[in-house]
């Protein structure tokens, strides 16, 4: 999520207040005040004829602005009034404080309450939540400026703290974004240039949506990019499992026995149609169904794998891919279990294979 949602998401539930500090500085605390709370309750009964409910997070602020009102026209003298903008600061401090230093995150409760059509993964989460933590040192930071301002310096170096450095401080924050966000799209297209002509997998969270995508040698490099891979386990009419011989010039586990069908998902790809592709290119099989049994992560020092797991009834003619396959055969469920362990499969199917027999088997 970019900044500019971020402001959309705080807006509505923030609005009386912020009319609150607008309408204070051009009309005083006591016209303000009233104006505030006029528009926070026109904005919760639009919110309650639109939603049916009573906004919270509105109820909150209104009450906020009639305390801080209250307070302001009690004490209304030179020194709160100095203090005024950073008890407002104060508020927000809090709020952001709770949201990033607490488990409960108040302003992400916020985005699914005003943006229900926005779905977050879980690097927009934390793209979200960094952004709050900067927020909530800005505001800190600037809080405590004004309280020494308010105290120790003059009134024109606490006027110029209190409100043109407040933008400052965020133009220059905003700016510095802007330039990371360019800095990251420039070594993104470095990155394009130096693989385009390799095969690209989406990179995913442990529930299978797509946060980035990656080459398949940095894919294969190493634990960490974790992308999306499909299986298909056929079996036959008389209980027998198909596998396939891994070629020997198989980057991982050559020569060894495995999953029927087994590959990555083209970024972009989704499960079905990679389900089919794989299928055609490794058994030549064009007709066939599918039920899913499974989906677990897989991790090894070469890669991390969301494995989709599927079985799949078939009993017709196979013609395996020989630059793909050096062999394939159906395996009796007696004889693969003698031989597990032994070197003969592939770790990643012998794993299967448990789930096999617990899960469809049900041996």
């Amino acid at each position: 999520m970019d900044k500019m949602n971020i402001l959309k998401t705080l807006a509505p539930g923030f609005l009386p207040l912020i009319i609150f500090i607008l309408a204070d500085s051009l009309w005083g605390t006591r016209i303000g005040l009233i104006v505030a709370v006029v528009s926070g309750i026109i904005e919760l009964i639009y919110s309650y004829i639109k939603e049916k409910l009573i906004d919270k997070f509105i109820l909150l602020d209104l009450g906020l602005i009639v305390i801080l009102g209250v307070v302001s026209i009690i004490l209304e003298n030179d020194i709160f009034f100095k203090l005024k903008p950073a008890l407002i600061e104060l508020i927000f401090c809090f709020i952001l404080g709770i949201s990033v230093f607490s488990p409960v995150n108040i302003l992400m409760l916020m985005t699914r309450r005003y943006m229900k059509n926005i779905q977050l993964n879980e690097e927009q989460v934390r793209q979200f939540n960094r952004s709050l933590r900067v927020l909530f040192y800005i505001f800190l930071a600037h809080t405590a400026l004004i309280v020494y301002a308010a105290f120790f310096m003059s009134k024109g170096a606490w006027a110029f703290i209190s409100g043109g450095l407040f933008y400052i401080l965020f133009a220059f924050y905003f700016v510095f974004e802007l330039i990371r966000a360019r800095s990251k799209r420039k070594e993104m297209q470095k990155v394009l240039e130096q693989y385009k002509n390799e095969e690209w997998f989406d990179i995913v969270d442990k529930e299978g949506n797509v946060i980035n995508r990656a080459p398949r040698s940095l894919c294969h490099s190493g634990p960490g990019l974790l992308h999306p891979v499909v299986h298909i386990h056929i079996i036959d009419d008389k209980d027998r499992i198909f596998l396939q011989k891994r070629a020997m010039t198989k980057q991982i586990q050559p020569g060894k026995w495995d999953t029927a069908v087994g590959g990555h998902l083209i970024s972009g790809e989704k499960v079905e149609d990679g389900l089919k592709r794989e299928a055609k290119e490794e058994l030549g099989i064009t007709k066939f169904t599918v039920q899913p049994l499974f989906r677990y992560t897989w991790e090894t020092e070469v890669e991390s794998e969301l494995v989709f797991m599927f079985v799949s009834r078939y009993d017709k003619a196979i013609i395996i891919d020989r630059e793909e396959i050096e062999e394939g055969k159906y395996w009796k469920i007696k004889k693969i279990k003698e031989s597990l362990g032994k070197g003969v499969f592939t770790p990643n199917f012998e794993f299967d294979f448990k789930i096999l027999l617990e899960n469809y088997f049900r041996l």
